[in-house]
């Protein structure tokens, strides 16, 4: 049967892990992430590994700066829960502008292939990686923002 309290429970952190990233907001970071946390994400250009809570939300606030401007959605998730543990298979489908890199531009899709578990009363991931499905990377001659949060946000987190 179905633990279908703990698949909601777990899709919302996989939402709170993306609005995080977008918004880049490394309290919510700390929070997605368990102690012994592993990520591995691989592009076309890149690949991305680190292990321990601390380095992931550290590496990521790095990565999503006020001149980034991202939107990760994930979709599709398949969710099986076998007691504090769980997995999870998702897709993503993202886009990246960064205004630093002359406009450097990623879309792309990727599966997420997922660990969670439940410790101290709450769902967490502990392993999260991914495939690229594709990338594409471009310069934007004038992506024309006529609206961007994340420098408001880093001024008022001074």
């Amino acid at each position: 049967m179905l633990d279908l309290q703990a698949i909601e429970l777990i899709k919302r952190l996989k939402y709170n892990y993306c609005r995080s990233i977008d918004t880049c907001n490394t309290a919510m970071l700390r929070e997605v992430f368990a102690e012994d946390a592993k990520i591995d994400y691989r592009g076309g250009t890149y690949r991305f590994e680190m292990a321990g809570r601390d380095g992931i939300v550290d590496a990521l606030e790095t990565a999503f700066h006020k001149d980034f401007i991202a939107s990760h959605t994930v979709h599709m998730p398949i969710i099986d829960v076998d007691g504090d543990h769980a997995t999870g298979k998702w897709t993503l489908v993202d886009y990246a502008l960064n205004l630093a890199k002359n406009n450097e531009t990623t879309v792309g899709a990727a599966h997420y292939d997922d660990e969670y578990v439940h410790r101290d009363g709450r769902w967490q991931i502990l392993r999260s990686q991914y495939e690229r499905v594709y990338e594409r990377v471009y310069h934007d001659a004038d992506p024309y923002l006529t609206a961007h949060m994340l420098p408001d946000l880093h001024a008022a987190r001074g």
